[in-house]
């Protein structure tokens, strides 16, 4: 008899960043393997693609929330657990914002927004999940990390600080709970053709040769190469898989 090991279906999950980009991506995946999921967004959007979503019979909800707001972040994740009765199976952290300066001239305004959203949030929102779950005795913690997470990148410091802090939260929470029945992983995506790479994007940049020309996959990637990798930290199929830090990148980080 086959044992489905990557079976979700009817699991409880929050996808923050679920309304664009890779964020929207994962919720979808989630959504496709049959969770339920809540979404959070920073605009109107959030609610127009919940509604896109539930028009296709899947069973998600949405709430808005400025997650550079400590005070907004624990409420949203309180909004969040009503709207799934109080439970918790699954959350997926990809917010994210992006600022770009040379180091010398980074506003200190962009440095703590950066700082707040993209790594803040993820710690205020993984300790809450995490008091949801440690009673239950499982439940699955997914990060959205980066490949800045292994180098320095070029006028982002606030944006590497935040991606390596997560990398390296996501292995401290993992130490602490995954004999509890936690898993916290977190994916690094590679170089993905989304908005927040629209500069580098643009063939005139000398850059989007440079990193095209090292990619064995020879293209950049995009949302639906995110959702294999969440589905699979999501199911039990990784239920001994923690702490790691995985690459989605088409072999960009071993060229």
């Amino acid at each position: 008899m086959s044992t489905n090991r990557f079976d979700i279906h009817g699991k409880k999950a929050i996808v923050t960043g679920g309304t664009r980009g890779l964020g929207r991506s994962m919720a979808e995946a989630l959504l496709e393997e049959g969770c339920e999921v809540v979404i959070v967004g920073s605009s109107e959007g959030v609610y127009r693609s919940a509604e896109e979503f539930c028009g296709r019979g899947f069973a998600c909800r949405a709430v808005r929330a400025d997650l550079a707001s400590r005070e907004e972040t624990l409420a949203c994740f309180r909004t969040c657990m009503e709207l799934l009765g109080n439970d918790l199976d699954i959350l997926v952290n990809a917010h994210g914002i992006q600022r770009r300066h040379m180091p010398e001239d980074f506003p200190l305004s962009d440095w703590d927004d950066v700082i707040n959203v993209n790594l803040n949030a993820v710690f205020v929102l993984c300790q809450e999940a995490g008091r949801v779950m440690l009673p239950k005795g499982r439940g699955k913690i997914i990060n959205i990390a980066s490949m800045i997470s292994f180098f320095g990148g070029q006028t982002i410091p606030a944006y590497a600080a935040a991606k390596g802090g997560v990398a390296q939260l996501t292995k401290a929470l993992s130490n602490d709970w995954a004999g509890s029945g936690i898993q916290v992983n977190a994916i690094a995506p590679g170089y993905m053709a989304t908005d927040m790479n629209a500069a580098l994007l643009d063939p005139a940049n000398p850059r989007f040769q440079q990193i095209s020309d090292r990619i064995p996959a020879h293209r950049w990637g995009t949302g639906e190469d995110m959702k294999g990798a969440c589905v699979f930290l999501a199911s039990p199929a990784s239920d001994y898989i923690t702490g790691v830090v995985l690459p989605v990148d088409g072999g960009y980080l071993v060229k």
